[in-house]
């Protein structure tokens, strides 16, 4: 029997992904984002960590790149307080 072993992104890579997404302010490519990391990372980690924010709905994928969208609890309640109430 052939056992395939499955590899999964550790949280301290999940993190330093997160990190860099989070400072660019406009999309950044796949391999733009590879070369920004501090450490080398596999391809398919990269594209496993990245299916992962999307689908928490952290950054989005699209054609000029990845973006990062996800707001702070902090800033929500900066808002929240500056929004009028309806």
């Amino acid at each position: 029997m052939i056992q395939q072993v499955i590899h999964s992104p550790t949280l301290k890579t999940v993190l330093m992904v997160e990190e860099v997404l989070q400072k660019e302010s406009s999309p950044i490519t796949v391999a733009e984002l590879k070369r920004r990391l501090p450490k080398q990372i596999m391809h398919n980690t990269l594209l496993q960590i990245l299916d992962y924010l999307q689908h928490c709905g952290k950054i989005i994928i699209g054609t000029k790149g990845i973006l990062w969208i996800f707001a702070e609890r902090e800033e929500l309640n900066r808002l929240i307080q500056r929004g009028t109430e309806v």
